[in-house]
């Protein structure tokens, strides 16, 4: 495909969140270094805000339980897709859905390129008896390869960070003060095993909300959560509960105004480093090894869990599965140890 005539990719991404912020930095080093390149994005309302910055991309929203739902769905929502005049499809997704999708472009001549997702490699990273524990191509590297056999080459030191959002005033009605510095907190993970144990995140928070020196910011999903980080705010002054607050546009803007942000192994992670945001990661029974460490941040920002007493890890890609007597790996990271790695990240980005 000639690279210097404009051409219209799809991309299709649906979830989860922190795999569809892991698309940022490749689609922007994309657009940046291919300008007559046109994007459309294919991902649930959710998630559409993530791409609001980046030039010469678009969002086409699939509504997968209603208009686009099972197979009638779908050949309705490539109808609709079709009518953008699609050049070539990018899927980064590589399911069901999107496989089903895939053979309704080919049958129009329509070239379609899947991410390899290297099941069989991370079957082997979580198997037990593994001979030994290598890095895995990042999931970074895994949407490039896509692009660059359509003929877009993009290597990893051409891939970009977004740029800070302006403060909304629903941000300041947080009650933030400008005077001290903005972390957030994101404590919350899809599983267990990836979950750094609430009481003590709150040593964590309580140890640096002495230090009177910080906003906290904490950040969630759910109603249950919500409650958690609430708690939190009313017992701990420099304490500010996002959770439920904000938009999810408003949310990214804060995000990415933060000074450094502590999360899971999770979408708040990939969220914080698709704007440059020094971003301390607790890792449980999952492994930076398994290609979702994220985006550009130094290896040694990962707090893992003692391997040495717990030998099986990465139990799991997803931090779904974990065999008897690992349910409190992440207790061998003491609350310390986090505060200590926070405070010296804070102050080599001073």
């Amino acid at each position: 495909m000639a690279i210097n005539n404009t051409v219209h990719i799809l991309v299709i991404r649906l979830s989860a969140m922190g795999d569809v912020a892991m698309t940022v930095p490749v689609i922007l080093g994309l657009v940046k270094k291919y300008p007559k390149v046109k994007i459309t994005v294919l991902t649930k309302s959710f998630t559409a805000p993530i791409f609001t910055d980046i030039p010469n991309v678009s969002v086409f929203i699939a509504d997968v339980k209603g208009r686009h739902k099972g197979f009638k769905g779908l050949w309705r929502l490539y109808r609709e897709l079709k009518a953008l005049n699609i050049d070539v499809v990018a899927d980064l997704h590589n399911v069901l859905r999107s496989t089903i999708l895939k053979q309704f472009f080919i049958l129009s001549s329509i070239p379609v390129l899947q991410i390899d997702k290297g099941r069989a490699e991370k079957k082997e990273l979580i198997n037990p008896n593994r001979v030994s524990l290598q890095p895995l191509t990042s999931t970074f590297e895994r949407y490039a390869n896509v692009f660059n056999k359509l003929g877009y080459s993009i290597a990893s030191n051409e891939m970009k960070t977004l740029s800070s959002k302006p403060i909304t005033e629903k941000i300041l009605g947080l009650n933030v003060t400008n005077e001290k510095v903005f972390i957030g907190i994101a404590p919350f993970a899809a599983f267990q095993g990836k979950m750094y144990p609430l009481p003590l995140m709150e040593k964590v928070i309580k140890n640096l909300n002495d230090t009177d020196k910080y906003n906290i910011i904490l950040f969630g999903g759910g109603k249950k959560e919500a409650e958690v980080l609430n708690t939190w705010k009313l017992q701990y002054s420099n304490c500010h509960n996002a959770a439920g607050q904000l938009s999810f546009s408003d949310e990214l803007s804060l995000i990415s105004n933060l000074k450094l942000m502590l999360a899971m192994d999770s979408g708040n992670a990939h969220l914080a480093a698709m704007y440059a945001v020094p971003t301390v990661t607790i890792w449980g029974i999952t492994h930076p090894y398994a290609g979702f460490y994220p985006f550009n941040q130094p290896k040694n920002n990962a707090l893992l869990s003692d391997r040495n007493k717990f030998p099986e890890i990465p139990t799991s890609i997803y931090g779904n599965k974990y065999p008897e007597g690992y349910e409190s790996v992440m207790e061998s990271i003491k609350p310390e140890t986090v505060v200590a790695k926070v405070i010296e990240v804070l102050n080599t980005n001073v």
